[in-house]
């Protein structure tokens, strides 16, 4: 299991949390999803996978549900 920690710009409320959560989810190999919400600012997204994420995905994932990657 691996875990990894990537930053998010924009969610303010449940609702974000949930889409961005929903998005992350659908990756392959992904297994849990933590969001420690810091409404408007940059907020931390704990992901825990079989394997190491490629951030191509994750960033992929994260503008779908219509957020920032921040790198």
């Amino acid at each position: 299991m691996t875990t990894q920690v990537f930053k998010v710009a924009g969610m303010t409320c449940g609702h974000c949390v949930a889409s961005v959560t929903e998005e992350i989810t659908a990756i392959d190999g992904v297994a849990e999803v933590r969001i420690e919400l810091v409404p408007g600012e940059v907020s931390d997204v704990t992901v825990d996978s079989d394997a190491p994420l490629d951030v191509d995905l994750v960033r992929a994932a994260v503008d779908e549900a219509g957020y920032d990657l921040v790198v």
